[in-house]
């Protein structure tokens, strides 16, 4: 078998009023290089190289295992190349790409017997929520409900291209577990109700063009309020980046990356004036202007 490579792009969940349940792809990627060897042999490149283990414990080798696992088939022995370019512990779905990436390559090692929907499914299960998977598979923004049988329904949300998204990237990280025991276990009846409608008009504005529908459906009660305090300074990134035409700011995923809406025509102005910001409270931050990944997860063959 020849090698071939996966490529997974970012994610960003939750993506205001959507949690747990509404989710973007990103134009930024990692890569995953995989090929048949006599021992296992795992690599890495990349600006985040550093923090990918070597050995068993990988997680997209944890992955591999578990394909293999859950088809009841022993795996095979590899070698595995990551180049790594989504930063990790920051909101935007690396650890979903890992999976992934493992997921995909057991599934082509196998022969495909898989479909990119059960993928997803897989994925899911193992991440333990699907608001990041869903895109980083299927590409696009993807909202996903609760089915019968513990399935996954998918419901592609158009996002329309006069959009872009600005991430605020800081240097330091926040675990989703902690972003996780933060949350109470029950919230009032009207905040509910604030993010049903909220979420509806979020959609319509995503999908129509609406730049006022999506500033007011950006907004949340359900998680947003309890994991502001973890990320300092946010309040003042978040109006900054309003100054300068941002349509709304949102945590992306558990954060700490701020995920900024506007058009391309400001962005730059968003994303410099959101690390002015942190960099006022001595907080070092880059930014990222990105588009909405489209396909998803790729698989290419390596040359021979």
């Amino acid at each position: 078998m020849t090698g071939f490579k996966i490529t997974v792009p970012a994610s960003s969940g939750n993506v205001g009023p959507g949690f747990d349940c509404l989710g973007c792809a990103l134009t930024l990627y990692n890569h995953f290089e995989v090929a048949l060897a006599e021992e296992l042999r795992i690599t890495a490149s990349g600006p985040f190289a550093d923090r990918v283990a070597k050995n068993k414990t990988n997680l997209v080798y944890q992955s591999f295992d578990q394909f293999f696992v859950h088809l009841g088939q022993p795996k095979p022995i590899v070698s595995l190349h990551i180049d790594v370019h989504i930063p990790l512990s920051r909101g935007l779905g690396s650890s979903a790409t890992a999976t992934i990436g493992g997921l995909m390559a057991g599934n082509v090692m196998a022969g495909s017997p898989l479909s990119l929907v059960e993928i997803f499914q897989l994925a899911s299960v193992i991440e333990g929520h699907p608001d990041n998977v869903a895109p980083a598979v299927l590409g696009g923004c993807q909202l996903v409900v609760g089915g019968k049988g513990g399935e996954w329904q998918l419901c592609p949300v158009t996002w329309h291209e006069s959009f872009v998204g600005i991430t605020a990237i800081p240097e330091f990280e926040l675990s989703t577990a902690k972003a996780r025991q933060v949350l109470p276990k029950e919230v009032p009846l009207g905040d509910a109700i604030f993010n049903c409608a909220h979420l509806g008009v979020l959609l319509q504005g995503l999908s129509r063009g609406e730049p006022d529908w999506v500033k007011l459906g950006l907004k949340d009660k359900l998680h947003q309020p309890y994991r502001q305090h973890l990320i300092p300074a946010m309040a003042e990134v978040e109006a900054q980046a309003l100054n300068y035409g941002a349509l709304g700011v949102v945590i992306s995923g558990a954060g700490p990356t701020l995920l900024a809406i506007g058009t391309r025509s400001n962005s730059d102005s968003i994303g410099e004036a959101m690390v002015k910001a942190w960099q006022k409270e001595g907080i070092n931050s880059t930014y990222l202007v990105l588009g909405i990944d489209r396909e998803g997860t790729v698989v290419t063959n390596l040359p021979e």
